[in-house]
C-alpha cells in the first residue's frame, strides 16, 4: 500500500477516488510512565516518554489507515496527514487521515 502526503504519485495514475479515509488511535501513559515524565519536565528538555507514546500511536494510526485503506478496496492513500490532540489531561488522540486511491503505473 502507497502512503503519500503529496495529491499525486509520479510513475502512478489514480484511476479511481475511493473516498477518505482514516485511522484513529488513543493512548495513555501509565501511572509510572506519567511520574516519570512530570519528574523530567522539571530538568527540561525531551520527556522521551511522550515522544516514545506519540511515535507508537502515529505508526499505529497509520497500519489502521492502511487497514482502513485495503478494506475500501485501495491500494494507494494519497494526502496523508496527521492530528493530535489531547482528552483529558492523560491521553493524547492520534488521526492519519487521506483519501483512498486505486492506482496503476504508468
Amino acid at each position: 500500500m502507497l502512503v503519500v502526503t503529496t495529491e499525486n504519485i509520479p510513475g502512478y495514475q489514480v484511476e479511481k477516488v475511493i473516498g477518505q479515509v482514516f485511522g484513529v488511535v488513543v493512548r495513555s501513559r501509565g501511572l509510572g510512565g506519567n511520574i516519570t515524565a512530570a519528574l523530567r519536565s522539571l530538568a527540561g528538555g525531551e520527556i522521551k516518554e511522550y515522544t516514545e507514546m506519540l511515535e507508537d500511536a502515529r505508526k499505529a494510526a497509520i497500519d489502521r489507515l492502511v487497514q482502513n485503506a485495503h478494506t475500501m478496496g485501495a491500494n494507494a492513500v494519497v494526502m496523508m496527514r496527521f492530528d493530535s490532540s489531547e482528552i483529558g489531561q492523560t491521553m493524547s488522540e492520534v488521526v492519519a487521515y487521506g483519501t483512498a486511491v486505486v492506482v496503476r503505473e504508468g
